[in-house]
Protein backbone atom coordinates (compact mmCIF):
# COMPACT_ATOMS: atom_id res chain seq x y z
CA UNK A 1 0.00 0.00 0.00
CA UNK A 2 1.45 3.41 -0.91
CA UNK A 3 2.16 5.70 2.03
CA UNK A 4 0.02 8.81 2.50
CA UNK A 5 1.60 12.27 2.39
CA UNK A 6 2.70 13.52 5.77
CA UNK A 7 0.31 16.51 5.73
CA UNK A 8 -2.76 14.62 4.48
CA UNK A 9 -4.34 14.07 7.87
CA UNK A 10 -3.64 17.65 8.90
CA UNK A 11 -5.36 18.96 5.76
CA UNK A 12 -8.38 16.76 6.47
CA UNK A 13 -8.56 18.01 10.04
CA UNK A 14 -8.47 21.71 9.17
CA UNK A 15 -10.79 21.28 6.23
CA UNK A 16 -13.48 19.29 8.04
CA UNK A 17 -13.51 20.78 11.56
CA UNK A 18 -12.05 24.28 11.41
CA UNK A 19 -14.32 25.22 8.49
CA UNK A 20 -17.43 24.24 10.42
CA UNK A 21 -16.14 25.91 13.57
CA UNK A 22 -15.74 29.16 11.61
CA UNK A 23 -19.30 28.77 10.34
CA UNK A 24 -20.62 28.59 13.89
CA UNK A 25 -18.51 31.55 14.94
CA UNK A 26 -20.17 33.56 12.16
CA UNK A 27 -23.60 32.43 13.38
CA UNK A 28 -22.69 33.54 16.89
CA UNK A 29 -21.77 37.02 15.62
CA UNK A 30 -25.33 37.78 14.41
CA UNK A 31 -27.34 38.93 17.41
CA UNK A 32 -30.12 41.33 18.35
CA UNK A 33 -30.16 43.98 21.08
CA UNK A 34 -31.23 42.59 24.44
CA UNK A 35 -33.80 43.91 26.92
CA UNK A 36 -33.54 43.75 30.67
CA UNK A 37 -35.87 40.80 31.37
CA UNK A 38 -34.14 37.48 32.02
CA UNK A 39 -36.38 34.39 31.78
CA UNK A 40 -35.19 31.09 33.22
CA UNK A 41 -32.65 29.56 30.83
CA UNK A 42 -31.37 26.79 33.09
CA UNK A 43 -33.44 24.12 31.31
CA UNK A 44 -33.38 23.40 27.60
CA UNK A 45 -35.75 25.42 25.44
CA UNK A 46 -37.69 24.11 22.48
CA UNK A 47 -37.90 26.06 19.25
CA UNK A 48 -41.49 27.09 19.99
CA UNK A 49 -40.46 28.45 23.39
CA UNK A 50 -37.65 30.45 21.81
CA UNK A 51 -40.00 31.91 19.21
CA UNK A 52 -42.62 32.80 21.81
CA UNK A 53 -40.15 34.61 24.05
CA UNK A 54 -38.50 36.32 21.06
CA UNK A 55 -41.82 37.76 19.89
CA UNK A 56 -42.36 39.11 23.40
CA UNK A 57 -38.92 40.48 24.25
CA UNK A 58 -37.14 41.33 21.00
CA UNK A 59 -36.87 45.13 20.84
CA UNK A 60 -37.39 45.31 17.09
CA UNK A 61 -41.01 44.22 17.45
CA UNK A 62 -42.20 47.09 19.73
CA UNK A 63 -40.49 49.56 17.41
CA UNK A 64 -42.40 48.22 14.39
CA UNK A 65 -45.64 48.23 16.39
CA UNK A 66 -45.10 51.90 17.29
CA UNK A 67 -44.63 52.65 13.59
CA UNK A 68 -48.05 51.07 12.93
CA UNK A 69 -49.60 53.10 15.77
CA UNK A 70 -48.11 56.30 14.33
CA UNK A 71 -49.50 55.51 10.86
CA UNK A 72 -52.95 54.79 12.30
CA UNK A 73 -52.87 58.06 14.23
CA UNK A 74 -51.93 59.89 11.04
CA UNK A 75 -54.90 58.25 9.29
CA UNK A 76 -57.22 59.47 12.05
CA UNK A 77 -55.77 62.96 11.66
CA UNK A 78 -56.82 62.95 8.01
CA UNK A 79 -60.31 61.69 8.88
CA UNK A 80 -60.74 64.68 11.22
CA UNK A 81 -60.99 66.94 8.17
CA UNK A 82 -64.46 65.50 7.44
CA UNK A 83 -65.81 66.89 10.74
CA UNK A 84 -66.71 70.51 11.51
CA UNK A 85 -63.86 72.44 13.07
CA UNK A 86 -65.03 74.30 16.18
CA UNK A 87 -62.75 76.69 18.06
CA UNK A 88 -63.42 78.79 21.15
CA UNK A 89 -61.45 81.93 21.91
CA UNK A 90 -61.47 84.52 24.66
CA UNK A 91 -59.42 87.41 25.89
CA UNK A 92 -59.05 90.59 27.85
CA UNK A 93 -58.00 93.92 26.35
CA UNK A 94 -57.14 97.20 27.97
CA UNK A 95 -56.50 100.26 25.85
CA UNK A 96 -54.48 103.20 27.08
CA UNK A 97 -57.41 105.52 26.33
CA UNK A 98 -61.07 105.06 25.68
CA UNK A 99 -61.68 105.04 21.89
CA UNK A 100 -63.73 107.93 20.55
CA UNK A 101 -65.36 109.28 17.40
CA UNK A 102 -64.80 112.97 16.57
CA UNK A 103 -67.78 114.50 14.76
CA UNK A 104 -66.45 117.58 12.89
CA UNK A 105 -68.01 121.04 13.19
CA UNK A 106 -70.49 121.99 10.48
CA UNK A 107 -72.83 124.84 9.36
CA UNK A 108 -76.43 124.16 8.30
CA UNK A 109 -78.02 126.69 5.88
CA UNK A 110 -81.67 127.53 6.69
CA UNK A 111 -83.50 129.24 3.73
CA UNK A 112 -85.90 132.21 4.13
CA UNK A 113 -89.50 131.22 4.79
CA UNK A 114 -92.90 132.55 5.98
CA UNK A 115 -95.10 130.84 8.54
CA UNK A 116 -98.86 131.70 8.64
CA UNK A 117 -101.03 131.01 11.69
CA UNK A 118 -104.85 131.29 11.48
CA UNK A 119 -106.93 133.26 14.05
CA UNK A 120 -109.16 131.59 16.68
CA UNK A 121 -110.45 131.59 20.25
CA UNK A 122 -109.39 129.82 23.39
CA UNK A 123 -110.61 129.58 27.01
CA UNK A 124 -108.19 131.07 29.51
CA UNK A 125 -108.43 130.26 33.23
CA UNK A 126 -107.70 133.22 35.51
CA UNK A 127 -106.50 131.96 38.90
CA UNK A 128 -108.32 132.93 42.10
CA UNK A 129 -107.39 136.23 43.64
CA UNK A 130 -106.91 138.08 40.35
CA UNK A 131 -110.45 138.98 39.39
CA UNK A 132 -112.22 137.55 42.35
CA UNK A 133 -111.95 135.06 45.15
CA UNK A 134 -112.44 132.16 42.74
CA UNK A 135 -110.90 131.16 39.46
CA UNK A 136 -112.63 132.51 36.40
CA UNK A 137 -112.59 131.18 32.83
CA UNK A 138 -112.71 133.86 30.15
CA UNK A 139 -112.87 133.42 26.33
CA UNK A 140 -109.91 134.97 24.47
CA UNK A 141 -109.82 135.54 20.73
CA UNK A 142 -106.62 136.10 18.63
CA UNK A 143 -106.27 137.19 15.00
CA UNK A 144 -104.48 135.27 12.20
CA UNK A 145 -100.89 136.39 11.41
CA UNK A 146 -97.89 135.62 9.11
CA UNK A 147 -94.29 135.33 10.40
CA UNK A 148 -91.49 135.87 7.85
CA UNK A 149 -87.89 134.62 8.66
CA UNK A 150 -84.89 135.64 6.56
CA UNK A 151 -82.26 133.15 5.15
CA UNK A 152 -79.65 132.29 7.76
CA UNK A 153 -76.84 129.75 8.65
CA UNK A 154 -76.98 127.57 11.80
CA UNK A 155 -73.48 126.58 13.13
CA UNK A 156 -72.95 123.07 14.79
CA UNK A 157 -69.84 122.82 16.96
CA UNK A 158 -67.32 119.87 16.92
CA UNK A 159 -68.49 116.88 19.00
CA UNK A 160 -66.23 114.27 20.75
CA UNK A 161 -68.23 111.03 21.08
CA UNK A 162 -66.93 108.23 23.37
CA UNK A 163 -67.36 104.75 21.90
CA UNK A 164 -66.48 102.40 24.81
CA UNK A 165 -64.48 102.04 27.99
CA UNK A 166 -60.78 101.01 27.83
CA UNK A 167 -61.38 97.59 29.48
CA UNK A 168 -63.04 94.86 27.36
CA UNK A 169 -63.63 91.12 27.67
CA UNK A 170 -64.43 89.05 24.60
CA UNK A 171 -65.44 85.38 24.10
CA UNK A 172 -66.40 83.73 20.83
CA UNK A 173 -66.98 80.31 19.25
CA UNK A 174 -66.07 79.80 15.58
CA UNK A 175 -67.19 76.83 13.46
CA UNK A 176 -66.07 75.85 9.94
CA UNK A 177 -67.33 72.86 7.97
CA UNK A 178 -65.73 72.07 4.62
CA UNK A 179 -68.52 70.90 2.32
CA UNK A 180 -66.67 70.38 -0.97
CA UNK A 181 -62.92 70.17 -1.63
CA UNK A 182 -62.61 68.66 -5.10
CA UNK A 183 -61.10 65.37 -3.79
CA UNK A 184 -58.41 66.86 -1.53
CA UNK A 185 -59.50 64.99 1.61
CA UNK A 186 -60.06 61.72 -0.24
CA UNK A 187 -56.55 61.90 -1.68
CA UNK A 188 -55.06 62.49 1.76
CA UNK A 189 -57.21 59.71 3.22
CA UNK A 190 -56.01 57.22 0.58
CA UNK A 191 -52.38 58.16 1.29
CA UNK A 192 -52.81 57.79 5.05
CA UNK A 193 -54.61 54.47 4.72
CA UNK A 194 -51.86 53.18 2.43
CA UNK A 195 -49.32 54.34 5.02
CA UNK A 196 -51.05 52.18 7.64
CA UNK A 197 -50.94 49.16 5.32
CA UNK A 198 -47.26 49.77 4.57
CA UNK A 199 -46.42 50.05 8.29
CA UNK A 200 -48.27 46.80 8.97
CA UNK A 201 -46.31 45.06 6.25
CA UNK A 202 -43.07 46.37 7.78
CA UNK A 203 -44.18 45.01 11.14
CA UNK A 204 -45.04 41.67 9.56
CA UNK A 205 -41.67 41.53 7.87
CA UNK A 206 -39.99 42.31 11.19
CA UNK A 207 -41.82 39.36 12.76
CA UNK A 208 -40.76 37.08 9.91
CA UNK A 209 -37.14 38.22 10.22
CA UNK A 210 -37.18 37.64 13.98
CA UNK A 211 -38.58 34.16 13.48
CA UNK A 212 -36.00 33.47 10.76
CA UNK A 213 -33.11 34.63 12.96
CA UNK A 214 -34.30 32.55 15.93
CA UNK A 215 -34.81 29.47 13.77
CA UNK A 216 -31.39 29.66 12.15
CA UNK A 217 -29.58 30.37 15.43
CA UNK A 218 -31.54 27.66 17.24
CA UNK A 219 -30.55 25.06 14.67
CA UNK A 220 -27.08 26.58 14.61
CA UNK A 221 -26.80 25.98 18.35
CA UNK A 222 -27.95 22.38 17.84
CA UNK A 223 -25.37 22.03 15.06
CA UNK A 224 -22.64 23.48 17.29
CA UNK A 225 -23.47 21.00 20.04
CA UNK A 226 -23.47 18.07 17.59
CA UNK A 227 -20.15 19.17 16.12
CA UNK A 228 -18.68 19.54 19.58
CA UNK A 229 -19.85 16.04 20.45
CA UNK A 230 -18.52 14.76 17.13
CA UNK A 231 -15.16 16.34 17.88
CA UNK A 232 -15.05 14.77 21.36
CA UNK A 233 -15.99 11.34 19.97
CA UNK A 234 -13.37 11.62 17.25
CA UNK A 235 -10.78 12.75 19.79
CA UNK A 236 -11.63 9.78 22.00
CA UNK A 237 -11.25 7.35 19.10
CA UNK A 238 -8.05 9.02 17.96
CA UNK A 239 -6.73 8.82 21.53
CA UNK A 240 -7.52 5.13 21.66
CA UNK A 241 -5.76 4.68 18.32
CA UNK A 242 -2.78 6.61 19.65
CA UNK A 243 -2.54 4.29 22.66
CA UNK A 244 -2.83 1.31 20.35
CA UNK A 245 -0.15 2.74 18.06
CA UNK A 246 2.17 3.30 21.03
CA UNK A 247 1.67 -0.29 22.20
CA UNK A 248 2.22 -1.68 18.72
CA UNK A 249 5.27 0.52 18.23
CA UNK A 250 6.86 -0.65 21.47
CA UNK A 251 5.66 -4.24 21.63
CA UNK A 252 4.53 -5.15 18.10
CA UNK A 253 6.15 -6.87 15.18
CA UNK A 254 7.86 -3.74 13.94
CA UNK A 255 5.44 -2.69 11.19
CA UNK A 256 4.43 0.33 13.25
CA UNK A 257 7.30 2.77 13.52
CA UNK A 258 7.96 5.73 15.76
CA UNK A 259 7.15 8.09 12.90
CA UNK A 260 3.66 6.56 12.75
CA UNK A 261 3.26 7.16 16.46
CA UNK A 262 4.45 10.78 16.15
CA UNK A 263 2.13 11.45 13.18
CA UNK A 264 -0.76 10.05 15.17
CA UNK A 265 0.19 12.13 18.20
CA UNK A 266 0.34 15.31 16.09
CA UNK A 267 -3.16 14.62 14.81
CA UNK A 268 -4.49 13.97 18.31
CA UNK A 269 -3.00 17.18 19.69
CA UNK A 270 -4.31 19.18 16.70
CA UNK A 271 -7.71 17.63 17.14
CA UNK A 272 -7.68 18.48 20.85
CA UNK A 273 -7.24 22.17 19.96
CA UNK A 274 -10.07 21.86 17.45
CA UNK A 275 -12.35 20.42 20.11
CA UNK A 276 -11.61 23.42 22.32
CA UNK A 277 -12.59 25.70 19.43
CA UNK A 278 -15.81 23.73 18.89
CA UNK A 279 -16.61 24.03 22.58
CA UNK A 280 -16.21 27.80 22.35
CA UNK A 281 -18.41 27.86 19.24
CA UNK A 282 -21.12 25.89 21.05
CA UNK A 283 -21.13 28.37 23.92
CA UNK A 284 -21.17 31.37 21.59
CA UNK A 285 -23.98 29.86 19.50
CA UNK A 286 -26.11 29.51 22.64
CA UNK A 287 -25.28 33.08 23.67
CA UNK A 288 -26.12 34.32 20.18
CA UNK A 289 -29.46 32.54 20.34
CA UNK A 290 -30.26 34.16 23.70
CA UNK A 291 -29.15 37.56 22.42
CA UNK A 292 -31.34 37.27 19.32
CA UNK A 293 -34.32 36.21 21.41
CA UNK A 294 -33.90 39.44 23.36
CA UNK A 295 -32.13 38.31 26.51
CA UNK A 296 -29.15 40.10 28.10
CA UNK A 297 -25.64 39.53 26.80
CA UNK A 298 -24.73 37.27 29.71
CA UNK A 299 -27.67 34.89 29.15
CA UNK A 300 -27.38 31.56 27.35
CA UNK A 301 -30.09 29.31 25.92
CA UNK A 302 -29.54 25.57 25.52
CA UNK A 303 -31.68 23.98 22.78
CA UNK A 304 -33.86 21.11 23.97
CA UNK A 305 -33.51 19.26 20.66
CA UNK A 306 -30.57 16.90 20.41
CA UNK A 307 -30.68 16.69 16.61
CA UNK A 308 -31.80 18.94 13.76
CA UNK A 309 -35.10 17.80 12.23
CA UNK A 310 -35.38 17.00 8.55
CA UNK A 311 -38.67 17.08 6.66
CA UNK A 312 -38.51 16.51 2.89
CA UNK A 313 -39.53 19.58 0.87
CA UNK A 314 -42.44 18.94 -1.50
CA UNK A 315 -43.42 22.50 -2.55
CA UNK A 316 -44.33 23.46 -6.12
CA UNK A 317 -42.38 26.33 -7.68
CA UNK A 318 -45.37 27.80 -9.54
CA UNK A 319 -47.53 27.77 -6.40
CA UNK A 320 -44.77 29.34 -4.33
CA UNK A 321 -44.24 32.18 -6.80
CA UNK A 322 -47.97 32.81 -7.23
CA UNK A 323 -48.55 32.81 -3.48
CA UNK A 324 -45.66 35.17 -2.83
CA UNK A 325 -47.49 37.91 -4.76
CA UNK A 326 -50.20 37.74 -2.08
CA UNK A 327 -48.17 37.18 1.09
CA UNK A 328 -44.75 38.74 0.54
CA UNK A 329 -44.44 41.85 2.78
CA UNK A 330 -42.37 43.78 0.24
CA UNK A 331 -44.93 43.10 -2.49
CA UNK A 332 -47.85 44.18 -0.30
CA UNK A 333 -45.91 47.25 0.83
CA UNK A 334 -45.31 48.25 -2.78
CA UNK A 335 -49.01 47.83 -3.55
CA UNK A 336 -49.76 50.12 -0.60
CA UNK A 337 -47.28 52.59 -2.09
CA UNK A 338 -49.19 52.47 -5.38
CA UNK A 339 -52.43 53.30 -3.59
CA UNK A 340 -50.70 56.16 -1.83
CA UNK A 341 -49.36 57.48 -5.14
CA UNK A 342 -52.85 57.36 -6.65
CA UNK A 343 -54.12 59.30 -3.65
CA UNK A 344 -51.35 61.86 -4.21
CA UNK A 345 -52.52 62.33 -7.81
CA UNK A 346 -56.10 62.88 -6.60
CA UNK A 347 -54.88 65.34 -3.97
CA UNK A 348 -52.90 67.29 -6.56
CA UNK A 349 -55.91 67.45 -8.92
CA UNK A 350 -58.01 69.04 -6.19
CA UNK A 351 -55.95 72.21 -6.68
CA UNK A 352 -58.06 72.96 -9.77
CA UNK A 353 -61.38 72.51 -7.95
CA UNK A 354 -63.31 75.10 -5.86
CA UNK A 355 -63.60 74.82 -2.09
CA UNK A 356 -66.93 75.40 -0.36
CA UNK A 357 -67.23 75.79 3.41
CA UNK A 358 -70.00 76.62 5.86
CA UNK A 359 -68.98 79.06 8.61
CA UNK A 360 -70.62 80.25 11.81
CA UNK A 361 -69.77 82.34 14.86
CA UNK A 362 -71.24 83.20 18.28
CA UNK A 363 -69.67 86.04 20.27
CA UNK A 364 -70.11 87.82 23.58
CA UNK A 365 -68.52 91.16 24.58
CA UNK A 366 -68.30 92.66 28.05
CA UNK A 367 -67.70 96.43 28.42
CA UNK A 368 -68.91 98.65 31.24
CA UNK A 369 -69.93 101.45 28.83
CA UNK A 370 -73.48 101.46 27.48
CA UNK A 371 -73.33 104.03 24.71
CA UNK A 372 -71.33 104.51 21.54
CA UNK A 373 -70.42 101.07 20.18
CA UNK A 374 -70.94 99.32 23.53
CA UNK A 375 -74.66 98.86 23.14
CA UNK A 376 -76.53 95.74 24.18
CA UNK A 377 -77.11 94.88 20.51
CA UNK A 378 -73.41 95.02 19.69
CA UNK A 379 -72.25 93.17 22.79
CA UNK A 380 -73.57 89.76 21.73
CA UNK A 381 -74.70 88.08 18.56
CA UNK A 382 -74.13 85.31 16.03
CA UNK A 383 -73.50 84.93 12.31
CA UNK A 384 -73.58 82.18 9.65
CA UNK A 385 -72.15 82.21 6.17
CA UNK A 386 -71.17 80.20 3.12
CA UNK A 387 -67.67 80.70 1.70
CA UNK A 388 -66.43 79.74 -1.76
CA UNK A 389 -62.80 79.72 -2.92
CA UNK A 390 -62.21 79.33 -6.65
CA UNK A 391 -58.62 79.04 -7.91
CA UNK A 392 -58.09 81.09 -11.06
CA UNK A 393 -54.34 81.11 -11.72
CA UNK A 394 -51.42 79.82 -9.65
CA UNK A 395 -48.53 80.08 -12.08
CA UNK A 396 -48.98 76.43 -13.24
CA UNK A 397 -48.19 75.19 -9.72
CA UNK A 398 -51.06 72.70 -9.58
CA UNK A 399 -50.34 71.40 -13.08
CA UNK A 400 -46.76 70.58 -12.12
CA UNK A 401 -47.85 68.99 -8.85
CA UNK A 402 -50.09 66.67 -10.84
CA UNK A 403 -47.24 65.87 -13.22
CA UNK A 404 -44.94 65.06 -10.30
CA UNK A 405 -47.52 62.79 -8.66
CA UNK A 406 -48.15 60.94 -11.92
CA UNK A 407 -44.42 60.46 -12.47
CA UNK A 408 -44.02 58.99 -8.98
CA UNK A 409 -46.97 56.68 -9.61
CA UNK A 410 -45.44 55.48 -12.88
CA UNK A 411 -42.08 54.95 -11.15
CA UNK A 412 -43.72 52.67 -8.58
CA UNK A 413 -45.45 50.71 -11.34
CA UNK A 414 -42.09 50.09 -13.00
CA UNK A 415 -40.60 49.07 -9.66
CA UNK A 416 -43.50 46.66 -9.18
CA UNK A 417 -42.54 44.92 -12.43
CA UNK A 418 -38.93 44.65 -11.25
CA UNK A 419 -40.01 43.33 -7.86
CA UNK A 420 -42.29 40.77 -9.50
CA UNK A 421 -39.44 39.35 -11.54
CA UNK A 422 -37.04 39.64 -8.62
CA UNK A 423 -39.33 37.70 -6.29
CA UNK A 424 -39.67 34.98 -8.88
CA UNK A 425 -35.92 34.58 -9.34
CA UNK A 426 -35.26 34.64 -5.59
CA UNK A 427 -37.88 31.97 -4.92
CA UNK A 428 -36.53 29.89 -7.79
CA UNK A 429 -33.02 30.15 -6.36
CA UNK A 430 -34.19 29.00 -2.92
CA UNK A 431 -36.33 26.29 -4.48
CA UNK A 432 -33.39 24.89 -6.45
CA UNK A 433 -31.20 25.25 -3.37
CA UNK A 434 -33.67 23.18 -1.34
CA UNK A 435 -33.76 20.52 -4.02
CA UNK A 436 -29.96 20.40 -4.14
CA UNK A 437 -29.75 20.32 -0.31
CA UNK A 438 -32.28 17.50 -0.23
CA UNK A 439 -30.17 15.47 -2.62
CA UNK A 440 -27.03 16.35 -0.68
CA UNK A 441 -28.75 15.22 2.51
CA UNK A 442 -29.10 11.65 1.29
CA UNK A 443 -25.67 11.66 -0.36
CA UNK A 444 -23.86 12.92 2.73
CA UNK A 445 -25.85 10.52 4.92
CA UNK A 446 -24.72 7.59 2.78
CA UNK A 447 -21.16 8.93 2.79
CA UNK A 448 -21.21 9.32 6.59
CA UNK A 449 -22.49 5.75 7.04
CA UNK A 450 -19.88 4.43 4.64
CA UNK A 451 -17.15 6.41 6.40
CA UNK A 452 -18.26 4.99 9.75
CA UNK A 453 -18.16 1.45 8.41
CA UNK A 454 -14.80 2.11 6.79
CA UNK A 455 -13.39 3.45 10.05
CA UNK A 456 -14.66 0.44 11.96
CA UNK A 457 -13.12 -2.00 9.47
CA UNK A 458 -9.80 -0.17 9.37
CA UNK A 459 -9.64 0.01 13.18
CA UNK A 460 -10.17 -3.73 13.52
CA UNK A 461 -7.69 -4.42 10.76
CA UNK A 462 -5.17 -2.12 12.38
CA UNK A 463 -5.46 -4.04 15.63
CA UNK A 464 -4.28 -7.08 13.70
CA UNK A 465 -1.55 -5.05 11.92
CA UNK A 466 -3.23 -5.51 8.53
CA UNK A 467 -3.32 -1.83 7.50
CA UNK A 468 -0.99 1.12 7.82
CA UNK A 469 -1.33 3.76 10.55
CA UNK A 470 -1.96 6.52 7.99
CA UNK A 471 -4.98 4.66 6.66
CA UNK A 472 -6.53 4.33 10.12
CA UNK A 473 -5.99 8.03 10.80
CA UNK A 474 -7.43 8.92 7.42
CA UNK A 475 -10.47 6.71 8.01
CA UNK A 476 -11.17 8.29 11.38
CA UNK A 477 -10.77 11.83 10.05
CA UNK A 478 -12.85 11.01 6.99
CA UNK A 479 -15.65 9.76 9.23
CA UNK A 480 -15.55 13.01 11.21
CA UNK A 481 -15.45 15.06 8.03
CA UNK A 482 -18.37 13.24 6.39
CA UNK A 483 -20.43 13.40 9.58
CA UNK A 484 -19.74 17.11 9.90
CA UNK A 485 -20.57 17.62 6.24
CA UNK A 486 -23.86 15.79 6.72
CA UNK A 487 -24.72 17.94 9.75
CA UNK A 488 -23.89 21.09 7.82
CA UNK A 489 -26.13 19.91 4.95
CA UNK A 490 -29.02 19.43 7.37
CA UNK A 491 -28.45 22.90 8.77
CA UNK A 492 -28.27 24.45 5.28
CA UNK A 493 -31.55 22.76 4.39
CA UNK A 494 -33.27 24.24 7.47
CA UNK A 495 -31.72 27.67 6.82
CA UNK A 496 -33.01 27.66 3.22
CA UNK A 497 -36.49 26.74 4.43
CA UNK A 498 -36.38 29.59 6.94
CA UNK A 499 -35.29 32.06 4.25
CA UNK A 500 -38.15 30.86 2.05
CA UNK A 501 -40.54 31.55 4.94
CA UNK A 502 -39.34 35.14 5.07
CA UNK A 503 -39.58 35.60 1.31
CA UNK A 504 -43.06 34.20 0.74
CA UNK A 505 -44.53 34.23 4.25
CA UNK A 506 -44.88 31.30 6.63
CA UNK A 507 -48.64 31.24 6.00
CA UNK A 508 -48.15 29.98 2.45
CA UNK A 509 -45.96 27.07 3.53
CA UNK A 510 -48.56 26.08 6.12
CA UNK A 511 -51.27 26.20 3.46
CA UNK A 512 -49.25 24.06 1.07
CA UNK A 513 -48.49 21.61 3.88
CA UNK A 514 -52.20 21.34 4.71
CA UNK A 515 -52.99 20.50 1.10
Amino acid sequence: MPALPKNLTARLTWRGLLLLGSLLAACAASAAEAPAATPDTSAGWTLDQCLKVALETNRRRPASRQAVAAAEAQHRQVLSAYWPQVNASGGYQRQDQAPNFLFPSAAIAVPAQSISTPGGAAMVTVPAGVLGPTAVQLPVTFPGQTIVTPAQTMPIPEQNIRLMNPDSYLASVHATWLLYDGGMRKGLRDQARAGVDAARQDARRTDLEIVDSVKRLYHGAVLARQLHQLGKDTLARMGATLNLTETMYKEGSGRVKKTDFLDNKIMVDSLRSMVALLEKNETMAQCALAYTIGLPWNASVTPADREMPHTPFTGNLEQLVAGAYQLNPDWNKLEAGLRAAEGAVLHARSGHQPKIALTGEVHKWWNSYHAGMATDRNKEGSSIGLGVELPLFDGFLTRNKIAEARARLQKLKEQQILLKEGLGIQIKDLFLGLQAAQKSYQATLDAANAAQENRDLNTRAYQNELVETEKVIRAQLMEALMSAQHLKTRYDFLALQSQLDVLIGAELLRQLGAN
